[in-house]
């Protein structure tokens, strides 16, 4: 069960920093890659999924580790 959970824990940490590398810091997605210069806005599209998946990602990988350290 511990290298169950220690699976989960590798694979969600993988993926959280896959996701956070994707949001660029102060940039959007087309800012990234070459968009031209724009304002704040709001999180539209991709943009807004990305930051829910990470808030998501985050927490499952908080309960892994809770669980883990419960363990």
């Amino acid at each position: 069960m511990k290298e169950a959970i220690i699976g989960v824990q590798v694979l969600l940490s993988v993926l959280l920093i896959i996701v956070i590398l994707l949001q660029v810091k102060g940039t959007g997605l087309g800012q990234a890659w070459g968009g031209g210069g724009e304002f704040y806005r709001s999180k539209r599209g991709l943009e807004k999924i990305l930051f829910r998946v990470t808030i998501v990602i985050a927490f499952l990988f908080f309960i892994s580790s809770t669980i883990l350290s419960i363990m």
